[in-house]
């Protein structure tokens, strides 16, 4: 029986294991997430046919992706949205769906040949999506597994992503209701920093948007600074 590795350290990849265990699918699937584990030593030892890799923040060592099958995801529609907080640039550009794009780890950050793509949704706080996307990658690694999909190199103009730092979650200056509903809720989900609004002893943390005609409700969360 073939080793299957699912290497995630989000809580959304977690899901995805829990449901790979229960699918009955003819393979041993083992479950890394923490990156001092993931070592080419480890996967030496395991020999896995495929390494799938999404929710992972980390570079993976060339040393192994050139050496094993790496597939990682990606929350947007390759080669569009090449880099960092895919789903945070998305939304911030007021788009309403992506894809999830599958593809083969190579040298070239979000650049391999693609398996597949699936739609995805963008509604709702980041939670929402980011669990509706485990889901949909469950169903993306059955299908690879299945139909032993061979990758295809990427189509389009690339358009690249910069990674967004948290002090671009400051809601002082933004003027627009929709801008800061967008804002508020592509950040609302577990381990991710929140939008914020600051005085000079406090820091209030924006969850829970809801937008309507002409007012936004939100929960706040206040901290001293």
């Amino acid at each position: 029986m073939d080793n299957i590795i699912l290497l995630t350290n989000k809580i959304y990849g977690e899901s995805i294991f829990e449901n790979l265990i229960k699918s009955n699918l003819p393979y041993k699937f083992i479950f890394i997430k923490n990156k001092n584990k993931f070592t080419l030593r480890k996967i030496q030892k395991l020999k896995p046919k495929y390494i799938f890799i999404p929710f992972w923040s980390s570079i993976i060592s060339r040393s192994i992706y050139s050496n094993y099958t790496c597939i990682n995801f990606h929350i947007s529609d390759l080669p569009f949205g090449r880099g960092g907080s895919p789903l945070q640039n998305l939304i911030i550009k007021n788009f309403s769906k992506t894809k999830i794009s599958a593809f083969k780890c190579n040298d070239i950050l979000d650049g391999g040949d693609i398996y597949l793509k699936k739609n995805l949704n963008l509604k709702g706080s980041a939670e929402k999506i980011l669990k509706n996307s485990s889901k949909i990658i469950f169903e993306m690694i059955c299908e690879i597994l299945k139909k032993n999909i061979l990758p295809k190199p990427q189509k389009g103009k690339v358009f690249k992503f910069k990674r967004r730092e948290p002090n671009q979650s400051d809601l002082k200056n933004i003027k627009d209701l929709k801008i800061m509903y967008n804002m508020i809720r592509m950040l609302d989900a577990e381990e991710y920093p929140k939008s914020y609004l600051e005085t000079k002893h406090f820091k209030f943390e924006l969850t829970n948007a809801k937008l309507y005609k002409k007012e936004l409700i939100a929960s706040v969360k206040i901290k001293k600074k």
